[in-house]
């Protein structure tokens, strides 16, 4: 197993105004690498906390837990006016700031992009939106699931099942997060050469539309069209796992020599002299026979069997886990993905380390997420105020410490 490395980025300062999923996605991802982060929270809480499950006290939900790892935590009443002079010697602190308010919002909190830059032009500022700003649906409210529909995930479900439906995933939030931390570090490479700042906007409309229409716009492509819209081969109805005696398994078999290894090592070496099969092209021509004919072929043996196998004849396949399974896969285990830590209100928890490896060591993955204003009274002593103001800030209902 790789041990745990600091991040490469511990001088990037970012102060995080992110809440729910696909803000904090972002700035978990940053923290990964090394950035200090300052989450800032309201006193009422992130809904993440509670929306995303219970906890032994009913404060952080393991969504959140997960999602929040190796962030500071401040509780400030943004709406409240004695808050301006936190935020700005936090603004002046940080070298990015990240939000996923609607900008309607940030606009009113003097918060958006134009407003922060004129006063800090040095700074990145990021904003994930629903829908980009210059399109008829900007400032609508956006959520996963809505972003799903709208970008066409739920319409690939109508299009091979015949019912629409959602990723049981935030596949959206996820996926979005992830690429607003690498706009951010882009900007932050040009920075360190330029000294520049800059306003990202990435929104979630507009980049899971760009994911969905990348595969399926396919034959449409070109003009004349060749086709229709649509992968017919991730659309086929069978395109799914594979039954076997005791279960599901995961296979796929793209380029001809792994076809007929698979074929072979499943018993039906007649289907790979079938002419319909024999090459990548003739099986996308032949797509619905194809996957028909494999639809079936693993049902006489159990999983374990098949893996052995298609290990052996060195076949792409893995378990169809599902979460319950999924934790002990003996990978994960050997790996040590999820272990258990301390946290400092909820005790013995679970946590998952960084995925990442840089020079064979694996990013620290930072600590567990803090209780809402656990850092708030280190932060404002680091950034200037003495104990005596933050008293009366607190008092005037404009933060809170623990």
């Amino acid at each position: 197993m790789a041990h745990a490395m600091t991040g490469t980025l511990t001088d990037l300062k970012v102060l995080d105004l992110t809440s729910v999923v696909v803000g904090p996605i972002c700035t978990w991802r940053l923290a990964q690498y090394g950035a200090r982060v300052i989450k800032v929270e309201a006193p009422a809480g992130d809904l993440m906390r509670k929306l995303g499950g219970g906890s032994p006290t009913g404060e952080h939900s393991g969504t959140y837990l997960h999602m929040n790892r190796g962030k500071r935590n401040v509780a400030l009443d943004l709406a409240n006016p004695a808050s301006r002079a936190i935020v700005d010697r936090l603004l002046a602190w940080a070298d990015v700031v990240v939000s996923n308010m609607r900008p309607q919002a940030l606009r009113r909190l003097g918060l958006d992009a134009e407003t922060v830059r004129a006063r800090h032009p040095a700074i990145i500022h990021c904003l994930i939106t629903g829908y980009g700003s210059d399109g008829p649906y900007a400032g609508l409210p956006a959520y996963d699931s809505v972003v799903q529909g709208a970008a066409g995930l739920s319409g690939l479900f109508l299009a091979r099942d015949g019912t629409p439906a959602y990723v049981p995933l935030l596949l959206c939030d996820h996926v979005v997060g992830e690429i607003a931390a690498g706009a951010i570090l882009a900007a932050a490479l040009r920075s360190r050469t330029t000294g520049d700042g800059a306003s990202i906007e990435v929104p979630m409309f507009e980049t899971m539309a760009a994911f969905v229409l990348q595969e399926h716009l396919g034959r449409s492509s070109f003009d004349p069209p060749l086709g229709p819209l649509g992968d017919e081969r991730l659309l086929n109805a069978n395109n799914r796992p594979l039954r076997t005696a005791d279960g599901w398994i995961c296979i796929t078999a793209n380029t001809d020599s792994q076809t007929r290894a698979f074929l072979t090592a499943a018993g039906r070496r007649d289907l790979a002299e079938d002419p319909r099969f024999a090459t990548v092209s003739d099986r996308a021509r032949n797509v619905d026979a194809w996957f028909e004919a494999r639809s079936s072929l693993l049902a006489g043996r159990p999983t374990a069997e098949w893996l052995i196998l298609f290990a052996q004849a060195d076949v792409p396949a893995m378990p169809c886990h599902t979460p319950d399974t999924l934790t002990g896969d003996p990978h994960l285990a050997a790996v040590g993905l999820v272990k258990p830590e301390d946290h400092p209100t909820e005790g013995r928890v679970l946590g998952i380390r960084s995925s990442i490896a840089v020079d064979g060591s694996t990013l620290s993955g930072g600590y567990p997420a803090h209780p809402k204003g656990w850092d708030t009274m280190d932060v404002m002593q680091e950034i200037g105020f003495a104990s005596d103001e933050i008293a009366a800030l607190r008092d005037a209902g404009a933060v809170m410490t623990r």
